[in-house]
């Protein structure tokens, strides 16, 4: 039987978290992409990797990777488009961090990120979202606010400022009142908060709806039932940056000091 698109991104983002661990702890070539952003030789690895799957399972289909750009058909509306960030955290993999993140994701479509030192996959059919460890049954994803830790992005750009910065929420009374705040540093912080591990994540940014670093973990929030904005309360997709919180309470909370009322 062909495999459905949730088992190709699953095989596609495992496949990329094995070439990452292999690699994890060796001196690796950086790659420098300007602006004090550079990726590694496991980067490029990881990415090769998953598309050899997706080749493999979806040859018609298009691919944007976050190291190769796009690949396969053109970017035409009719053609189905996975987003590839096979090393995302590429910061605290080069010094050693382990909390980095395989996403693969299907445009409007299945999604899947894995946790390559945690040993999880986290994946959505675009109705439900599950997390598969080895060795146990697959868990339906249950978002809570009971944690009340919050990540938080911290890293440029920040193109919603003024209006929004992100050290403002962290400064704001009712942030220490009601949350504590986490900066991971990878976007395996969105799947926390549709696992329940993390009550929310907030990062500035543009239009993150079709971003490889961010749709995976947006299509398994929307599927676990997180509320998910923008930060200005708006849709993904028609402002900026995103809000993805476990619960509606969460998420008025946060709206409330990020417009500051």
């Amino acid at each position: 039987m062909a495999p459905t698109d949730v088992d190709v991104a699953i095989a596609g983002a495992r496949a990329g978290a094995d070439v990452v661990r292999g690699l994890y702890g060796r001196r690796l070539t950086r790659i420098d992409k300007g602006a004090g952003d550079f990726a590694t030789a496991a980067d490029v690895a990881a990415e090769e990797a998953v598309l050899d799957v997706l080749r493999a399972a979806r040859p018609g289909d298009a691919v944007l990777g976050e190291e190769g750009g796009q690949q396969g058909a053109g970017p035409a509306e009719a053609v189905r488009q996975w987003l590839v960030d096979p090393l995302c955290g590429t910061l605290n993999y080069a010094v050693g961090n382990l909390l980095v993140a395989v996403n693969v994701a299907l445009r409007d479509g299945a999604a899947a990120v894995a946790d390559p030192f945690g040993g999880e996959v986290y994946f959505t059919d675009g109705q439900r979202a599950h997390v598969r460890q080895d060795g146990a049954d697959d868990a339906l994803l249950a978002p809570t606010s009971a944690t009340r830790l919050v990540d938080v992005n911290l890293d440029p750009p920040f193109p919603s400022a003024p209006g929004f910065r992100a050290v403002e929420l962290l400064a704001h009374p009712g942030f220490a009142e009601r949350f504590r705040p986490r900066v991971v540093s990878t976007t395996l912080a969105l799947a926390w908060v549709a696992a329940g591990r993390r009550a929310a994540y907030v990062t500035d940014g543009g239009d993150l709806s079709g971003s490889v670093h961010f749709a995976a973990g947006i299509a398994l929030c929307r599927a676990a039932g997180c509320v998910v904005t923008g930060v200005d309360g708006s849709p993904v997709g028609e402002g900026h940056g995103l809000v993805a919180a476990a619960d509606e309470e969460t998420h008025g909370l946060l709206m409330s000091m990020i417009r500051g009322s």
